[in-house]
């Protein structure tokens, strides 16, 4: 007999996988049933039969069961002393909508009247609270009431049994479907193409974004495919969803006898074995990939060399070298760069004698700090991680698995919260400002976070590694930026995950945000085609982080196919409306709030609108934390409001680090780039608007502004080149006071000739327009305060045309030395300039 009650471990959640005492638990499951009742009225097989039946799933390599019906103790206790655990499919009506209060309380009693049957018995291993409710059911009832109905379920079979695992049985006609109370993710999917299928996992597995995913069916019917196909299928299928990192799967069915609809299935012969349990081929086909799985070897194991650059980060070094040195993975080795710590760090990597450990006798920065290790890096791939991390012991082997056989250049993972942390730190996870990741697509992405990437070494050699200046963070983002200019892809592995400890104070998090912004300021300066005018990253790819970086207004739109009967219905997730969060700015303080609170205190009738601009930010910040997705055993009465604090915070703190990041950082200096050439045009009298170059044979002008850039580059002058939204083609950053906008047209000409002409528009920089109506608005309420008919404050006044003067001459002696860089460029590629004097060749 089992031993029953709670001496046995249960399965739980670890990260993206499951955990059953100190070992990973992978599913390798089958599906058994639902076969006709039996003598006692139950839709399972005789004890005989069913100890049989066991047997072979047992000799299969399968380790979990899945039933449809509530099975009855005797299995259970069949299932446990065979080491089964077994899956249970809680069945109620859910053809039938559930928009009633009765069908509700029938589904809830259902629920109840499952789990205390199976009443914490050692051989269940989860509850599915329903398995694929219609589309058209969930179109009827709503999506959102349909998700939430699901979660009350799931807190239903809590009630019974607090520690129990649930999940919703979802499949490609509801995908849309985002309960969020289950444990885990499960799917069903039938799909026979294999690329198709690899495609459809890679998406499934951002759809379960942080949570396990499971492959709760999958199989093919004998009888239409054949046997030979099948076993083919079948193999790459359980190969196809262990590489992709899945948790498990979870093979549809044992058997061909199939009992549904109070009859037997015929025509259909899903099972591996037949109705009188004769094994087929594809048993033998499912026994081989089980006893493989969930492993299966790569074509090669590149070495890898794991870098942890730690500056005083003793608190946490011990758990990430720990986890480090248990790795499943053949061939690696691991390199701890002390960047001139002070605290308790080498005493600590003494006790890891096969840590190899770089001391600098200085703090250098993270970036000194990640090239010191690749320097001294073994490996052909340097993965990097941080001292505040601890590594899954699958970590390497899921990178690997997104290097080999693949174009990515880089391979970064996601970084989860451990589930000890703090409670704050779990407000910080959910809070903006945190690692994150950004997808292009379900595989590639645009940048991986510095705690959980890895590159070829030699793609880090090739763009000289990393850049010494960003000493605290930032150093990520640039290197993924300059992979890609470079022409690299980077890849993302759902399941090579490191637990990642967040800060555990209000005032370590606003120092680490401090220190983002002081980034962030450096790579403006370095990439200014990827932020906008305010200094926020712009991001092609889709952000995917714990924390929203808006507030959600809107309703997502859901594709559900002509009157709902699409296959693959999708959910197309409305961004949150970023565009109110700007009201939590730094900008909107400075130019918004201080603005009108000067403004009441001279027109007393605008004390209303200077409370309003306050009340503003904190309702935004007040829905954001109350939008905040907490995980449920981690939520305090003050978690909200926390996350309500934090977004207030966030956004001051980072953008007044950026901006005086920017303010000190040294700008262009344009005297250096002038020579007598361009002091001749600055100090002439003829505009310098436009520039024309004329071309004895045709060019590509596409070619041609390649060539801009390319030189723009070469001589380390900042700029922004078009991504396709713009009427310009390059923006070249001068000076703080001034930038100018590049465009150009090519006119073709008879006899092969062209044109080319240059348009050069100089513009004020955002720091010029600041300055101008802060002056501006200075003086305004200067002669507000002192009167009219004082004299003083219309002298202070003159200082206006005073500044503008000032940027204009910076305009010009920008346009001036844009137009000789031209000029020389065009000399080079054998154009002819046109002097203002001679005027454009006739076209005729």
């Amino acid at each position: 007999m089992a031993v029953a009650g709670s001496s046995r471990p249960r399965v739980v959640v670890d990260g993206k996988f499951f955990r059953l005492g100190d070992k990973k638990f992978y599913v390798k499951g089958i599906a058994y049933g639902p076969l006709p009742p039996n003598a006692q009225g139950q839709f399972f097989a005789s004890p005989e039969q069913t100890a049989s039946d066991l047997d072979q799933i047992r000799e299969v390599g399968a380790n979990v069961v899945r039933v449809y019906n509530v099975p009855p103790r005797w299995f259970l206790d069949m299932a446990a002393d065979r080491d089964l655990k077994v899956m249970v499919d809680i069945p109620w009506n859910k053809h039938l909508s559930f928009d009633s209060p009765e069908r509700r309380a029938e589904a809830r009693e259902a629920v109840r009247n499952a789990v205390s049957a199976c009443s914490r018995h050692p051989a269940v291993f989860a509850f599915s609270i329903a398995n694929e409710i219609p589309a058209d059911i969930i179109r009827w009832t709503g999506p959102k009431a349909a998700a939430d109905f699901i979660d009350e379920l799931v807190l239903e079979a809590r009630r019974i049994d607090p520690e129990c695992l649930c999940t919703y049985t979802n499949f490609p006609p509801t995908e849309f479907l985002r309960p969020r109370a289950v444990d885990f993710i499960t799917f069903n999917v039938y799909l026979h193409s294999e690329p198709a299928f690899k495609s459809y996992l890679a998406h499934l597995q951002m759809v379960a974004e942080n949570k396990p995913l499971l492959l709760g069916e999958f199989g093919i019917d004998s009888l239409r495919e054949g046997e030979p196909a099948k076993c083919e299928m079948l193999s790459w299928q359980i190969e196809g969803a262990f590489r992709a990192g899945l948790a498990g799967t979870i093979v549809f069915t044992f058997t061909d006898e199939w009992f549904k609809d109070n009859r037997l299935v015929e025509g259909w012969e899903m099972g591996l074995v037949t109705r009188d349990r004769r094994p087929k081929d594809s048993y033998a086909a499912v026994r081989r990939m089980f006893h493989a799985a969930p492993y299966f070897p790569l074509p090669r194991y590149p070495k890898i060399s794991v870098v942890v650059a730690s500056y005083n980060g003793a608190r946490t070094l011990k758990s990430c070298l720990e986890s480090l040195q248990h790795l499943n993975y053949p061939d690696y080795e691991i390199i701890l760069v002390d960047d001139g710590s002070t605290d308790a760090t080498q005493q600590i990597v003494s006790l890891f004698p096969t840590v190899r450990c770089i001391r600098h006798e200085k703090n250098f920065g993270l970036s000194v700090a990640r090239n010191t290790g690749v320097a001294a890096a073994a490996g052909e791939i340097v993965a990097f991680t941080d001292s505040d991390c601890r590594a899954d012991e699958d970590w390497l082997y899921y990178l690997a698995c997104g290097f080999v056989g693949s174009e990515f250049s880089g391979v970064g993972g996601p970084n989860l919260l451990p589930p000890e942390d703090s409670g704050v730190a779990t407000a910080v996870m959910v809070s903006p400002g945190g690692p994150a990741h950004v997808m292009l697509t379900d595989l590639e992405a645009e940048h991986i976070p510095g705690c959980n990437m890895a590159f070829y070494k030699s793609a880090l050699d090739q763009i000289g590694g990393f850049d010494p200046i960003f000493t605290k963070a930032g150093d990520d983002v640039d290197v993924c930026w300059r992979l890609q200019q470079a022409g690299c892809k980077i890849g993302f592995s759902p399941s090579a995950f490191v637990w990642h400890y967040r800060r555990s104070t209000v005032g370590a998090y606003l120092k680490q945000q401090r220190g983002y912004g002081e980034a962030e300021a450096m790579l403006v300066r370095k990439h200014p085609e990827n932020f906008n005018t305010f200094g926020g990253g712009i991001w092609q790819g889709r952000i995917y982080a714990p924390s929203k970086f808006g507030v959600e207004l809107r309703a997502p739109v859901i594709y559900h196919g002509l009157f709902g009967s699409a296959g693959f219905q999708k959910i197309y997730v409305s961004e949150p409306v970023t565009t109110l969060m700007l009201c939590t700015s730094l900008e909107y303080y400075l130019f918004v709030v201080l603005p009108f609170w000067v403004l009441s205190g001279l027109f007393h009738h605008l004390f209303p609108v200077a409370i309003a601009t306050l009340l503003l930010p904190l309702a935004v910040c007040g829905l954001a934390g109350a939008q905040a997705i907490l995980p449920k055993n981690k939520i305090s009465w003050w978690s909200r409001p926390l996350v309500a604090l934090l977004f207030l915070l966030q956004p001051i703190v980072r953008g007044f680090a950026r901006y005086r990041g920017r303010v000190a950082q040294q700008p262009l200096k344009l005297a250096s780039q002038e020579s007598l050439d361009s002091l001749v045009l600055f100090h002439g009298k003829q505009p310098l608007n436009e520039t024309q170059y004329w071309a004895a044979q045709r060019i590509d002008r596409l070619d041609y502004v390649a060539a801009i850039l390319q030189r723009l580059h070469v001589r380390g002058w900042p700029h922004k080149s078009d991504v396709g939204w713009s009427d310009y083609d390059v923006e070249i950053y001068g000076s703080r006071w001034a930038h100018l906008l590049l465009t150009t047209v090519a006119e073709d000409h008879p006899q092969d000739r062209q044109l080319v002409r240059c348009r050069l528009r100089a513009m004020w920089s955002l720091q010029a327009k600041a300055v101008f109506w802060t002056l501006l608005g200075l003086e305004l309420v200067f002669i507000g305060v002192a009167g009219f008919k004082r004299p003083w404050p219309w002298f202070i006044l003159l200082t206006l045309p005073v500044f503008g003067w000032f940027v204009l001459r910076e305009r010009r002696k920008l346009q001036s030395v844009t137009t000789v860089f031209l000029d020389e460029l065009a000399k080079e590629r054998g154009l002819t300039k046109i002097h203002s004097t001679e005027g454009a060749p006739k076209s005729s």
